[in-house]
């Protein structure tokens, strides 16, 4: 797709603005792990899998014990050892091509039931405890509650470059202003002109991505064009930059037209939680097919024009914690 060729202009409350359109290719790098010493076995038994290390340092904690010396994430059954005691996850078996890292003996089918069994009987905190979390967790229970940790980070929601960077909102927020140029605005109200000078050129692409902020919060409007089925259709939609049950407390309204005609969305802001793709797919937005965006446009199928509106709203809970919608609440 030509995304040079795409002007938008954007209002917020009413002020015209001009938005021009970024596109980055970003590339993130990660934590590095520590390793920690892994203890071994000085005494080898062959085939005995209740095996656990019978040389341990006095300091060595249970939680070291049970950390892959490869990968140095957390082992879960099946827990694989080799003949000198020395332990191994499933995952790295497989990776070292069944060769021991510590003593380079090979692995074969051996499990450690006893470090397995010693598993089941502690527990931990979330890892991320220092992001506000306080659960404390049976340690096979640990890792599904950390896929849905509340307190987890957020992944960046610019959906042009497959960014994989990870923080809380108000990191996130400063990111994708300084590192994606992506356009900030103020207020609940949005006017948006998209121009297209080839419409026949449609393809999987993101076009824009507006971040809006409004009773304190952080609203991301995304606006593409992508094949659904063999037809070109253009979707516009909102997320929300925060967890799913505050994402409730609000509602959206996306409202294109010209010619007289108009088609209106409304609906409530998915969070960020849900990939981009996620949100897309699931056709959860205002969807404009190419035929209709060109009628809005004028008719001409020489140039696409469209100018998107819309407003975000807050709705108060009920007394039994629900939420009521109030149209036109912040009018």
């Amino acid at each position: 797709m030509d995304i040079d060729n795409i002007e938008c202009v954007s209002t917020s409350n009413g002020l015209d603005d001009e938005i021009p359109y970024h596109h980055h290719n970003m590339n993130h790098h990660h934590h590095n792990h520590n390793h920690p010493n892994i203890p071994q076995n000085p005494h080898p038994k062959s085939h005995n899998v209740n095996v656990v290390p019978s040389t341990i340092n006095p300091t060595t904690s249970v939680h070291e014990l049970l950390e892959c010396p490869v990968c140095t994430n957390s082992m879960y059954p099946p827990i694989h050892q080799c003949h000198n005691g020395h332990t191994i996850c499933s995952t790295c078996k497989t990776r070292v091509h069944n060769r021991c890292p510590t003593c380079r003996q090979e692995l074969g089918d051996i499990r450690c039931l006893a470090l397995e069994k010693v598993a089941e009987s502690l527990e931990f905190p979330c890892k991320y405890t220092s992001l506000g979390c306080t659960g404390i967790f049976p340690y096979y229970s640990k890792l599904k509650h950390e896929g849905v940790c509340n307190f987890r980070p957020y992944i960046c929601p610019y959906a042009g470059s497959e960014c994989s960077v990870e923080g809380d909102i108000p990191y996130l927020v400063s990111h994708l202003r300084d590192d994606h140029k992506v356009d900030m605005h103020s207020g609940y109200t949005f006017n948006h002109r998209y121009v297209k000078s080839n419409p026949r050129e449609v393809e999987n692409a993101t076009w824009m991505l507006t971040v809006f902020n409004c009773y304190g919060q952080y609203f991301c409007l995304h606006f593409e064009a992508f094949q659904l089925s063999m037809a070109p259709v253009y979707m516009a939609f909102l997320r929300f930059m925060g967890d799913e049950n505050d994402a409730r407390n609000y509602r959206y309204s996306l409202e294109v037209g010209g010619n007289g005609r108009k088609l209106i969305w409304e609906g409530t802001p998915r969070s960020i939680r849900d990939g981009h793709r996620k949100v897309r797919d699931s056709h959860d937005g205002l969807i404009i097919q190419r035929n209709m965006a060109l009628f809005f446009s004028g008719g001409e199928k020489k140039e696409l024009k469209l100018r998107v509106t819309g407003r975000i709203w807050k709705e108060p809970p009920n007394a039994d914690g629900s939420n009521v919608y109030i149209p036109n609440l912040c009018s």
